[in-house]
């Protein structure tokens, strides 16, 4: 746990909060006569336990932009994901079944794409009683592909009842999965001329999971600049007032990157407190956070935020706001 200054109030830092907001998709569909988004390409479908499949896909550059992907199970919708992100677990599923997925682009206008070609995965007998983890992976070696991707291989690991998947992290975040017959995997939606330090986990069949591997540093080369900030935009931060406390309301929209995001940390008078995790689907768009301060008026805080990015990096920091509490 971080060291925390005594000036911060108790109730900020006494773990991760949980956001309370949702974002909306985008535009509805619009009539006829609209580009009609291609079917996504490159689905994979794996098992990640007896009861999950991961599922994969390209991601689409189209205009208007794919917004959000569809993923079917047989003929059922069981998953929607924004259009910049290309891979979802799909969960509660049963054992000893083999099930067959789809996945479907649906671009800013709400027009749909055809489904794209049909994936099997069989999801592996349940394991009960199974308290036992798979032995670590071995170090990872890797190179970096180009600006935006790396290639990694590991020895793999033994477990009594098998190996059903293998979670490769980037630092504490898990950034992408395969199958346990798969002991190799290419990273992609990584930053060109950017540090990253890769480990890797193995999963069986009853959700136990092994310890890290031995880490590996890869750099992505360099490359064109990305045009997009990965600092939240339009942060704005205020303050109110209610039974003698104070808060701070914080608003922002999440920035642009491929993928998406699922935690901030909020930076109070020149420190890092707290971060802000979601629990379900992260919002997308404008966000809102508020949090208690202090019961002290003519206060004045300034207050930062930064998202952690889906490559498992920390993005740049908003502009610093100053709020003073009862103004």
């Amino acid at each position: 746990m971080r060291r925390v200054p005594p000036t911060v109030p108790r109730a900020l830092v006494c773990g991760a909060l949980l956001a309370l907001t949702s974002c909306g998709w985008g535009a509805p569909a619009s009539g006829q006569g609209e580009r009609v988004p291609a079917a996504a390409t490159g689905v994979t479908a794996a098992a990640g336990s007896s009861t999950s499949v991961h599922v994969m896909w390209n991601l689409t550059t189209e205009d208007p932009r794919i917004t959000r992907y569809e993923v079917y199970r047989g003929t059922t919708k069981v998953k929607e994901v924004s259009g910049s992100e290309h891979m979802v677990d799909i969960t509660r599923l049963q054992p000893s079944t083999s099930y067959v997925f789809r996945v479907r682009a649906r671009n800013a206008d709400g027009v749909p794409g055809p489904l794209s070609r049909p994936v099997r995965a069989t999801t592996p007998e349940a394991a009960a009683a199974d308290r036992i983890a798979p032995t670590r992976p071995g170090s990872p070696e890797g190179r970096a592909v180009g600006g935006r991707a790396v290639q990694l291989s590991w020895t793999a690991s033994s477990d009594a009842r098998g190996v059903t998947s293998y979670d490769i992290y980037q630092g504490t975040s898990k950034i992408h999965s395969v199958g346990g017959a798969q002991t190799a995997a290419v990273v992609t939606g990584l930053r060109p001329g950017t540090d990253y330090v890769f480990t890797v986990r193995a999963r069986d069949a009853a959700d136990n999971v092994s310890g890290p591997s031995g880490s590996v540093g890869l750099t992505t080369a360099p490359g064109p600049a990305d045009d997009r900030s990965t600092a939240p935009a339009g942060f704005r931060a205020t303050t109110h007032g209610r039974d003698g406390a104070y808060y701070i309301d914080l608003a922002w929209t999440a920035p642009e990157v491929d993928g998406v995001i699922t935690e901030y940390r909020i930076q109070l008078d020149g420190r890092a407190v707290t971060s802000l995790v979601w629990g379900g689907s992260p919002p997308s768009g404008t966000c809102t956070h508020s949090f208690y301060i202090g019961r002290d008026a003519d206060v004045t805080h300034r207050v930062r935020l930064r998202a952690k990015l889906p490559d498992g990096t920390w993005g740049a920091l908003s502009p610093e706001r100053s709020v003073t509490t009862g103004r």
